[in-house]
């Protein structure tokens, strides 16, 4: 272990993070466990702005590392074409306490959502030739195209965005080597979402964008924005068509409006929410049961993943 205080930005975190590495090592940890307290979760006024959020999340593996993360998310910076997103990721050593490293959480949060994301759709894909629909233009819907394309061998993605031109020139940023990403026109979302097997969606909407009438059976849904309970992604048929999955129960379903509407007024209930990734993981539930089935992996971050993320880097940059 070093003795020096590392700093590392979105670079050294990317080429630290290769995805079946990081993929690896997400299992690995929901297999373990580790401590993890409640994240502290607080909304904060922008005067003539969305309101932002301040994400406090903390983790560790007793006598081994320990780390938090602070997250800055701040909505209305997309209107300025600023990240929406800046957050420091702490490791420390979980023996003596002292500070190891510190890291651009903006890039370790990205890569490894992603990388819970294909986790997840391992145990609940079925095994099929895919179309894959990315919902959103930020820097996890990169992620995401990257992670499913490495992990599936999928080689043909389109992208849907409210901004046109942005959907256009991030199509084009990503389609390299075997890699086809192709731009959905601003109207013809539900044309997509008909026509895909998996549907991402990364996007901070308030009003849901993906109609569960027009899903196919076998299709898999991937939610990875709506991170408060006012935002949704997906409306209530989505939700009471699918077989529903999450990272963790307690706060996809109370952070999440996805889950937190439908559950407030009844159209679903908590039993509706069969697995968390833990118990993928662990194999206490065995995720698709029919290859028909359409199924919905949410999302909201855990802070496990951003630990079992930050060792990898660490590690890798010790040798």
């Amino acid at each position: 272990m070093s003795s020096e205080l590392t700093v590392l930005d979105a670079d050294q975190i990317k080429k630290s993070l290769p995805w079946p590495v990081l993929v690896d090592a997400l299992e690995a940890m929901f297999i373990r466990g580790c401590e993890m307290p409640l994240r502290h979760h607080h909304s904060i006024h922008v005067p003539g702005e969305e309101d932002a959020t301040l994400l406090l999340m903390p983790a560790w593996v007793e006598g081994e590392y320990l780390g938090v993360k602070m997250a800055n998310v701040f909505p209305s910076n997309r209107k300025q074409s600023v990240a929406s997103i800046s957050a420091n990721y702490l490791l420390s050593c979980g023996q003596t306490g002292k500070l190891l490293s510190v890291m651009d959480a903006g890039e370790l949060t990205a890569r490894r959502t992603a990388a819970a994301s294909v986790l997840a759709a391992k145990y609940l894909l079925p095994q099929k030739q895919h179309r894959h629909l990315m919902v959103g233009t930020g820097r996890l819907s990169a992620a995401l195209i990257q992670a499913y394309a490495s992990t599936f061998g999928i080689t043909d993605f389109t992208i849907w965005g409210r901004n046109s031109t942005r959907s256009a020139e991030l199509a084009e940023t990503l389609s390299v080597d075997d890699l086809k990403v192709t731009s959905v026109p601003q109207d013809a979302l539900d044309q997509a979402v008909a026509e895909a097997t998996i549907i991402s969606c990364a996007t901070m909407s308030h009003e849901p964008l993906i109609r569960g009438e027009l899903l196919q059976p076998g299709t898999h849904v991937d939610l990875v924005g709506s991170f408060t309970p006012t935002m949704r992604e997906a409306d209530n048929t989505v939700m009471q068509r699918a077989k529903i999955f999450v990272d963790t129960r307690e706060g996809a379903m109370k952070e999440s409006g996805d889950l937190a509407i439908p559950l407030s007024t009844g159209i679903l209930q908590s039993a509706d929410i069969l697995a968390d990734l833990s118990e993928l993981c662990q194999k206490t539930h065995a995720g698709r049961a029919d290859a028909n089935d359409i199924t919905v992996f949410k999302s909201v971050g855990v802070a496990c993943e951003d630990l079992a993320a930050a060792i990898v880097v660490y590690r890798a940059v010790s040798r």
